[in-house]
């Protein structure tokens, strides 16, 4: 149809059969362009054939009219009714090799062979590749069924499964594949997943030609910047930034082939391929020990790599050993938070949401079980829905009064209704507790209740969250902790008694206190509570702090200041020594009291003494 040789590797050429995956593109009668991805054949190539069938949109399905179906035949075709390409034509090569009779009995067997299938309406055209008989007949086909076929949706990010890398020179590192969804521009910063690399655009190829933007559908080369062919693998996604999060575990709704030859047990070991990735991995069957032929059931795959998903996508496990096409199905929930509990109707019942639900449903279920605080973009990775159908959700379920949507520098914020009171039941549940512990704190400070609590939420998200709290009169928010409305820090009584003797014995002390340390064993207390107690009256302002376990009472202190102020005015200066006698204290007091009214600018040094500063 082509022209074009798709066989690249030696061995290929001398077998005489594809190995790899092989590219080409097409222009059909109708000017259309058409990608074609040659897939290998053979049954020991089955790993690579479904690294280039997960882009497709029609298949060509060829069978030899010599052999006619052939148990690779039947794999294939497993494989194309898994991933639900609904779209075709069955392709009987070598026509020239057979007469007419044989040639009838291969179709009679050949209609037998898709009677329930995807393809049981393709239509069936003979042809020689040699002769070239049927080659217009096909391509009038294809141009039919593709201008049938519903194009890919070129909204939302961007997404490339990794079909091939490879390196060229004065040009580094270029991926190719199936755009599945989304757009790509030239300049475009982009991140390649699961390995978590940023790289932006450097300049896009389609069917050879290079262009500006790549539209979804559209067989893609892609030059990345600033990345090694060594950093990325077949099975790789580029994705727009923040379009996904890699995960090691996905629900999905799995079908196990009539044609498996046994059931399919509970934490089978199995092949997992979703896109252009392969991976291992474990069915978690959640409702039975078993799963037979031809039946389906809800499981959790737990694979032995992250790979990249969305809800909706199609994948296809194969048995470990021997390697065999044994069923698939598709990914409901590309992100789920934790491992389920089995033979739980719950966890059923929400799996079927996730799987039927409309995208309000989709993402009310979502938030009950989110453990942070996440936006639009976030909750769109996390359940495959469109950034925009969640914006237009959450705004259906904020004015049904289902989820709150809490905005601050730039964001939107969702959290469900149900979640929201349970951690505000929660916060002020840790407040009570927090504030009969310590009565003299003036609150729980913010980001220890964060980071012991709510260590999920980020800390500008957090914030927000508490002064939406605060709104709705659960509690008050300080600039550095968070307390009940109705709490007002103080000691109880005998605590109060405590103060009062320490606050005379400070009085009796006049401008020589005791140090804080002598003061609280004096008083009786522990040096926890002492602690506690120091923190109290600084913060009320009863005590000020002068150096190092040297406090002062406020009117005590004022009243220094008035002594020092007024000598200052009268005399235009004064020392240490004078400090020492106009109060009737020691150097070990009147210094450290000199350098505490340096620092307010009460006075200012020159030399050995002091001079009035900007205060007075």
């Amino acid at each position: 149809m082509t022209g074009v040789d798709t066989d690249r590797l030696k061995e290929e050429k001398e077998r005489g059969i594809s190995i790899e995956l092989g590219f080409a593109s097409l222009t059909l009668p109708s000017g259309r362009s058409a990608g074609i991805v040659d897939v290998p054949g053979h049954e020991r190539f089955i790993k690579n054939m479904l690294a280039g069938a997960g882009g497709f949109d029609l298949v060509l399905l060829v069978i030899a009219a010599d052999e006619g179906v052939m148990p690779q035949t039947r794999e294939h075709l497993d494989i194309i009714q898994l991933l639900q390409v609904k779209k075709g034509v069955v392709v009987l090569t070598k026509c020239d090799l057979v007469d007419e009779e044989w040639l009838g009995l291969v179709k009679e067997d050949v209609s037998d062979f898709l009677k329930d299938t995807v393809l049981a309406d393709a239509p069936v055209i003979t042809v020689s590749a040699v002769t070239g008989e049927g080659i217009p007949l096909l391509l009038e086909a294809i141009d039919r069924i593709a201008e049938e076929t519903q194009p890919r949706v070129s909204i939302g990010l961007p997404r490339l499964p990794v079909d091939r890398v490879f390196s060229i020179t004065g040009f580094g590192t270029v991926v190719t594949g199936t755009l599945n969804s989304g757009s790509l521009h030239t300049g475009e910063v982009v991140e390649v997943q699961p390995q978590g690399l940023t790289s932006r655009v450097r300049s896009i190829q389609v069917h050879g030609q290079k262009v500006d933007e790549a539209q979804a559908g559209q067989r893609v080369a892609v030059n990345l910047a600033g990345l090694e062919v060594e950093q990325i693998e077949r099975g790789s996604v580029v994705v727009g930034p923040k379009g996904v999060i890699p995960s090691t575990r996905l629900d999905v709704r799995l079908l196990l082939l009539e044609s498996a030859v046994r059931t399919l047990k509970n934490r089978a070991r199995v092949r997992f391929y979703l896109g252009t990735r392969e991976t291992l991995g474990r069915v978690v069957l959640l409702d039975r020990e078993e799963l037979a032929p031809g039946s389906l059931a809800y499981a959790q795959i737990e694979l032995e790599e992250a790979t990249v998903a969305s809800k909706g996508d199609r994948f296809v496990i194969r048995s470990y050993s021997p390697m065999r096409t044994i069923g698939g199905g598709t990914v409901i929930d590309p992100l789920p938070r934790r491992k389920h509990k089995r033979f739980r109707q719950d966890v059923l019942g929400a799996l079927e949401t996730r799987e039927r639900g409309t995208p309000s449903e989709i993402l009310e279920h979502y938030l009950q079980g989110s453990p942070d605080l996440p936006v639009p973009a976030v909750v769109a990775a996390g359940t495959g829905l469109q950034e925009k159908e969640v914006e237009e959700a959450a705004a259906e379920l904020a004015r049904d009064n289902k989820i709150k949507q809490i905005t601050g520098e730039g964001k939107t914020y969702l959290i469900s209704i149900d979640v929201y009171t349970r951690w505000a039941d929660q916060i002020k549940d840790l407040l009570a507790s927090y504030h009969s512990e310590f009565p003299l704190r003036e609150g729980y400070p913010k980001e220890e209740l964060r980071s012991r609590r709510f260590q999920a939420i980020n800390n500008k998200a957090f914030q927000l969250l508490l002064l939406e709290m605060e709104r709705d009169g659960f509690l008050l928010v300080m600039p550095q902790s968070v307390a009940l409305k109705s709490f007002k820090p103080g000691p109880d009584h005998n605590l109060d008694t405590t103060i009062q003797r320490i606050r005379g014995m400070m009085k009796e002390a006049v401008f020589q206190p005791p140090s804080w340390t002598d003061l609280t064993k004096s008083a009786g207390l522990s040096e926890a509570s002492g602690a506690e107690l120091l923190q109290f009256l600084l913060r009320t302002g009863e005590l000020v702090k002068i150096t190092e376990d040297l406090y002062f009472l406020k009117v005590i202190l004022d009243e220094a200041k008035e002594k020092v102020i007024g000598y200052l005015r009268e005399k235009g200066e004064i020392t240490v020594g004078e400090v020492r006698d106009l109060l009737q204290t020691s150097r070990k007091y009147a210094l450290p009291l000199l350098e505490y009214f340096d620092r307010e600018k009460l006075t200012r040094r020159v030399g050995d003494k002091r001079l009035p500063g900007r205060a007075i």
